[in-house]
């Protein structure tokens, strides 16, 4: 794969459902494919389903998708909509660092989701990275790249999704041990239910011995342990079915 070409599963507008940017506008560009197979991934679809795109044709979708707003521009802030880059993952791809740096010089506000098991460093400073580390419930534990913690910066964002007791237990013990809330927002997301299509056979186990834990006691042991935290749900599967593609 080429540094001008990537493959991607789809590109459309919604609002942002997660992280400190929750509500505002976006252009999302879903990448197709991934290397791990988190027990909670609600988008397995863009494991294989996707097409090639040329950079500059997927740059210029970007760009009528966000028209509108350049059109209303002495009413919108710089740099809306935001612009996501998730997946998969997209930092599979050398396409992907290409992309991103178009976006910025655009002048639009660049978002990148990553898992956290790839490297983080060399993706252009103005991008905002969200960057998840893997709870035991996830199955994919090992796969932390824990070096990435050295390249953060306090424009990105730390996710940790958590769907158990052990979960949160691991959590709180790395916020505590790297001191991640000095660093840059760190995110406690309830990982949501699967639910009609969504599972794939694919994704890994729930790791046995694990205890559910609800969205409420997330809250509610967040507040006991008074964590630097910021609890958040995914915003769009409250809007539209959980599972509904394209938002």
């Amino acid at each position: 794969m080429s540094s001008q070409h990537v493959f991607i599963n789809e590109v459309y507008l919604s609002v942002q459902g997660e992280s400190t940017w929750a509500g505002l506008p976006c252009v999302f560009v879903r990448f197709t494919a991934c290397n791990l197979r988190c027990s909670y991934c609600d988008t397995a679809y863009a494991f294989s389903a996707g097409r090639r795109w040329n950079l500059g044709e997927l740059l210029a979708e970007v760009r009528r998708l966000a028209a509108p707003y350049a059109d209303a521009a002495s009413a919108t802030p710089a740099g809306w909509p935001l612009v996501e880059l998730t997946g998969g993952e997209p930092l599979l791809q050398p396409g992907a660092g290409t992309l991103m740096t178009a976006l910025c010089n655009a002048g639009f506000t660049v978002l990148l989701e990553t898992s956290g098991a790839l490297d983080i460093a060399p993706v252009d400073p103005r991008v905002h990275r969200i960057m998840d580390l893997k709870c035991p419930s996830s199955g994919e534990v090992d796969r932390n790249r824990w070096a990435n913690l050295g390249h953060l910066r306090a424009t990105d964002q730390v996710k940790f999704v958590i769907g158990t007791v052990e979960d949160y237990t691991w959590a709180k013990a790395v916020l505590a041990e790297h001191r991640l809330a000095s660093v840059c927002p760190v995110l406690f997301s309830w990982a949501t239910p699967l639910e009609g299509r969504q599972p794939d056979p694919t994704l890994k186990p729930i790791p046995a011995g694990q205890t559910p834990l609800t969205r409420r006691e997330l809250v509610e042991r967040i507040l006991a342990d008074h964590l630097p935290v910021r609890f958040q749900l995914q915003m769009h599967k409250f809007i539209w079915p959980p599972d509904a593609r394209g938002v």
